[in-house]
This record gives C-alpha cells, sequence and structure tokens, in this order.
C-alpha cells in the first residue's frame, strides 16, 4: 500500500506541475508586447477613366408639311402623287406641338447635364497639367 500511495503522491504532484506551467503559459502570453500597426496615409494616384465625348448626334433630316384648311386640297394631291405608297398623315393640335417642342427642349436639357457630368468625372479623374498645355 505504500507503494501506492507513493505513486499517487507523484501523479498528484505530476498534475500540479503540470496545470502550473500550463496556467504560467497561459498567463504569460496574454503579457507579450503587442506589435502596433503602422497605418501610412498616402494618396493612390487616380486612374484615368478614358472616356471620350460622344460625338454629336447626326440626324436624318425630317421633311414637316403643314396643313392648314387653305392647302389641305393642294397637299393632299400632292402627297397622292407619291410613289412610295399609302398615304399616312401624322397630326398634331397647336397644343400638341407646343408639347413636342417642350419635350425635345427637356432632352436636349438633359443631355447636357449628361455631357457636363462626363466633362467633370473626366476632369476630375484626368486634371489637365500645365505642362502638358501648349506654350503661348
Amino acid at each position: 500500500m505504500e507503494r501506492k500511495e507513493l505513486m499517487n503522491r507523484h501523479v498528484g504532484r505530476g498534475v500540479i506541475i503540470l496545470v502550473i506551467l500550463v496556467a504560467a503559459f497561459l498567463l504569460s502570453s496574454c503579457t507579450t508586447a503587442v506589435k502596433t500597426i503602422e497605418v501610412l496615409n498616402r494618396p493612390e494616384p487616380k486612374t484615368p477613366i478614358n472616356i471620350d465625348l460622344p460625338e454629336p448626334l447626326k440626324l436624318d433630316e425630317v421633311e414637316w408639311i403643314i396643313i392648314t384648311p387653305e392647302n389641305a386640297e393642294e397637299v393632299w394631291a400632292k402627297l397622292a402623287e407619291n410613289p412610295k405608297g399609302e398615304i399616312v398623315l401624322f397630326a398634331l393640335n397647336q397644343d400638341g406641338y407646343e408639347l413636342l417642342a417642350k419635350n425635345f427642349a427637356e432632352i436636349r436639357t438633359a443631355i447636357a447635364e449628361h455631357r457636363n457630368v462626363i466633362i467633370a468625372y473626366k476632369d476630375y479623374y484626368e486634371p489637365v497639367i500645365e505642362e502638358d498645355l501648349p506654350s503661348k
């Protein structure tokens, strides 16, 4: 029985030493110096966007024929001579024509605004350097 008691003491001491070593290891790992991270703020060069301005629109010419009660017969006869096929008229009254003109004005304004946005982006990402300008 003495031997068993002696063995239990050694095992008990071993467990105690192991617990002390594990605790010391865990505690020492918490006390190591923390490495500081150095953050560098430096501006990165802007990537050129390489956007060309859109070409101006080249629209086909449309022939407008204005029909009034005074010239209706004459215009109708002239259109009947056309060998291309059936005669189709698209008509607008004065209010409709004014709305059409207003819509086209709004389209022109929107296109100009979008063009200005493209120019602003281009100026931001690709500023003109004075060295690139022709000398006076």
